[in-house]
């Protein structure tokens, strides 16, 4: 079986311009065919990844977790985006990273690191840390498919010097790109990402894998924070973002600028036709889910935030549509 080339070619792209690559990291309800266009539309990173797709679920249709166009890709999305799966049994992960290969995807991630208790609760996630040979099987079926594999993982359940074993089990592994949210899954995202650990964990890699691409994640808001990030730690592959999409959707600009409440605004139209669009297809996921996404595009900073409230209240896109055409009338001076 041919060995997937796909991260190394990402990796030396990025690295021919004197950057990491840049991903968008995979988020619940948020990193879908939708939100991936409207990001794309902003300025897109190196590579997208999808929602989280509960492994069995691809070719079981009546699990507790069914997909629901969680693999839907849009007919203008130009790439497929990277497939984080989530579970403990291997036959899963190795069925379903068959037929995502027939589907024609390129690359598959393993979730090692969701705190939900749901997911934990369900054996997927962060509990995989504390199953150390539940992770080895589930990276080991999903080879078998000649896809690139990849994981992403925090630094320890419960504390953060768990890393000094958990991370060189995991480089053990020979995957393609390792991502660490550089918190425990006890901490969840309360506490400053331990940036104090990059320099270790990428020793460890030049020592076990060498050929594994690290990639780091936690309290990166941007572009710029990133690059410096990458200068200061020699060594570092990649760089994920998942929250600062929503502090600004320009995130993986390379070129910082002031974006006008209009062109956010534009941004916030093109969602909901997308959403629309979707919504033709499944009924998931249903409107109240597009209310997070309000406070990205009608920003206080720009005197919206009368705009956002009215739209807090709204019931349907179209009831969205109305606000914005009267948007004037919401915006403070």
């Amino acid at each position: 079986m041919t060995e997937s080339t796909f991260w190394q070619e990402i990796s030396t792209k990025a690295k021919s311009e004197d950057r990491p690559f840049f991903t968008m990291a995979p988020m619940e309800a948020v990193s879908n065919t939708v939100f991936r266009q409207v990001i794309t539309k902003a300025c897109p990173p190196d590579k997208f990844f999808s929602e989280f797709v509960y492994a069995k679920a691809i070719t079981d249709p009546n699990t507790k977790f069914p997909i629901h166009g969680r693999l839907y890709i849009d007919q203008n999305e130009k790439s497929l985006p990277v497939v984080q799966l989530w579970g403990n049994e291997a036959s899963d992960f190795e069925i379903a990273a068959v037929t995502l290969a027939e589907r024609g995807f390129q690359a598959i991630d393993i979730n090692m690191g969701c705190p939900d208790g749901t997911v934990i609760k369900n054996h997927g996630g962060s509990d995989l840390i504390r199953n150390h040979q539940w992770a080895q099987n589930v990276i080991a079926a999903a080879k078998t498919s000649g896809l690139a594999v990849s994981a992403k993982t925090r630094l320890g359940y419960s504390k953060v010097e768990e890393f000094k074993d958990w991370i060189p089990f995991l480089l053990h592994q020979n995957i393609d790109v390792l991502t660490i949210h550089l918190r425990t899954k006890m901490e969840m995202s309360k506490v400053p990402a331990h940036l104090e650990v990059i320099d270790e964990i990428i020793k460890m890699r030049d020592e076990i894998a060498p050929q594994t691409l690290i990639q780091i994640n936690g309290d990166i808001p941007d572009y710029q924070a990133g690059i410096k990030l990458y200068q200061e730690h020699s060594g570092l592959d990649g760089i994920m973002i998942g929250r600062g999409v929503f502090a600004n959707p320009f995130a993986f600009e390379k070129k910082p600028k002031e974006h006008p409440l209009d062109e956010l605004l534009d941004l916030l139209q093109m969602q909901l036709n997308l959403f629309d669009d979707f919504s033709q297809h499944y009924d998931y996921p249903r409107f109240p889910s597009l209310k997070r996404f309000f406070k990205i595009y009608a920003r206080p900073e720009l005197g919206a935030t009368d705009l956002r409230n009215a739209m807090m209240d709204t019931k349907s896109t179209d009831d969205v549509r109305k606000i914005l055409a009267e948007k004037d009338k919401y915006l403070n001076d």
